[in-house]
């Protein structure tokens, strides 16, 4: 069996690869630091969000509007609001989604070289590389809820037992459902390239993974019921489906990276 380039977590590499150990309060240190750094890139995104969040809501009411609204444009389409101040939570909300896409890449960078401070120069430079790449997830993620997840769940929601119910959805619930689903499942998207960063440093092999099926399972249960506001069981399968295809993909691209890492020749 191949040597693991693993480095154990209470150390840290200087800028010369020397050791350097880490005591719990620089831990905490680096904690903090890394979370600063997570939520300044938010807010930098959100402050950008501001600016593009109308034509957000334009694109987020457009299957809003085609399911309630028998109008040829979008100006005659309008949201229903409960309460004096829901427009502008609801403005916020849309502003912090925008925020979330462009501020993922460094997110997702802080919380990496957190869990992983023993990194050496060429698990750093892993890291580095995989953003884009984890980036680009993150958009395909978004794109696969908009157009193959978000319609099929809207039309069976809306038509669910048509004797009993009328839909009358508000905007606050409606983009509720929309940007959690929008959001998570481009943070679900994201794993696969995250394990097979992992299998780069010898953290996860394939086998592993193969052998944790079963939890597997479980856990996307869990992520489904997580992501979808509902509690149907359609919508739930209707995500629950994409997540384990990504387990299958995190297990295929572990696999290449073991082979590379010279684990399991």
């Amino acid at each position: 069996m191949a040597k693991s380039n693993q480095v154990t977590p209470a150390m840290a590499v200087d800028e010369d690869g020397h050791e350097l150990r880490m005591g719990f309060f620089d831990h905490l240190g680096e904690l903090r630091n890394r979370i600063f750094k997570a939520i300044l890139a938010l807010v930098v995104g959100t402050v950008i969000g501001f600016v593009f969040a109308e034509q957000g809501l334009e694109l987020l009411r457009t299957p809003f509007c085609n399911l309630f609204d028998n109008a040829t444009t979008l100006e005659t389409c309008e949201f229903q609001v409960l309460d004096p101040a829901n427009g502008i939570i609801i403005w916020f909300r849309v502003a912090l989604l925008i925020g979330g896409i462009l501020a993922i890449p460094m997110m997702t960078y802080q919380v990496m070289m957190f869990i992983m401070p023993g990194l050496t120069n060429k698990e750093r430079r892993n890291v580095l590389l995989a953003l884009p790449g984890i980036t680009i997830l993150f958009l395909v993620g978004v794109f696969f809820a908009w157009y193959v997840l978000i319609p099929p769940a809207l039309t069976f929601l809306n038509g669910f037992m048509p004797d009993f119910f009328r839909p009358e959805w508000t905007a606050d619930g409606y983009l509720s459902f929309v940007t959690s689903l929008i959001f998570w499942m481009g943070v679900a998207f994201e794993t696969p390239l995250v394990f097979f960063v992992l299998s780069l440093m010898g953290l996860v092999t394939a086998r592993w993974l193969i052998k944790n099926w079963r939890l597997a399972i479980v856990g996307s249960s869990i992520a489904a019921a997580f992501i979808t506001p509902t509690i149907d069981p359609v919508n739930m399968f209707l995500v629950m489906g994409p997540l384990l295809g990504l387990y299958l993909l995190s297990i295929l691209l572990v696999f290449i990276g073991n082979r590379i890492n010279g684990i399991g020749k």
